[in-house]
């Protein structure tokens, strides 16, 4: 159907992503920094194309983007507790994919957030949880004042468990936990769904299939 890229290609949530894009077929285009990941993805389905985001200018992801018609911004900084990265990669990155977006046409844009980070965290939270949410904030308020049909998903904390299938979206729930799998497959299903345009919802494990999760969204 349609090329679909990834910032942040190698990333645990996409890995997850790029085969149900592959069985609704999609193809996805995994953007990575290192060459070698392509051994992890390629066998997944996805097409890789090089990009450093930290290091790459908007030019550069306009030319990654080439040919796509969605983007899904899945990268972050990580937890390595290096506050350069959050603005570098998890804001930096994200406001380079929106302008490179808009410089190719392509007007779909999925953003995989974090939950509750419109609370100023608190006093004790530490410098680099303090960075990471500022970084989140700001990033989703670029996407939301874009011109892009936009969609961004604020998960709860996240784990490696095995998909449950079964969660809570809405634009504000109760913090919690969810596996990446889960959030790669509520990514999957709003993809293509333009009526999640222009919504943003914080996502945990919860009692409903995504089917009935993002239905009663979106009459939320």
């Amino acid at each position: 159907m349609a090329a679909i890229a990834i910032v942040g290609g190698h990333g645990k949530i996409s890995r997850h992503l790029i085969p149900l894009l592959v069985d609704a077929g999609h193809t996805p285009v995994a953007l990575i920094r290192d060459p070698q990941q392509a051994d992890d993805l390629t066998p997944l389905g996805a097409r890789t194309r090089l990009l450093d985001i930290e290091n790459a200018e908007s030019d550069d992801f306009a030319e990654a983007f080439e040919g796509c018609a969605a983007v899904v911004f899945a990268a972050g900084g990580g937890p390595d507790g290096n506050i350069e990265r959050k603005k570098s990669v998890d804001l930096g990155g994200s406001l380079k994919s929106i302008e490179a977006a808009q410089k190719v046409g392509i007007d779909r844009f999925l953003q995989v957030s974090a939950i509750g980070i419109d609370e100023d965290p608190p006093e004790d939270s530490g410098d680099v949880w303090k960075a990471y949410v500022q970084a989140k904030r700001d990033a989703d308020a670029a996407l939301r004042a874009s011109s892009l049909r936009w969609t961004i998903i604020r998960p709860g904390a996240l784990t490696d468990d095995e998909p449950t299938g079964r969660v809570l979206l809405g634009p504000q729930v109760e913090r919690g936990e969810i596996p990446r799998a889960d959030v790669a497959a509520v990514l999957a299903a709003v993809l293509d769904d333009n009526r999640t345009s222009g919504r943003q919802w914080e996502l945990v494990s919860g009692p409903g299939s995504i089917h009935e999760a993002v239905t009663a969204a979106l009459s939320s």
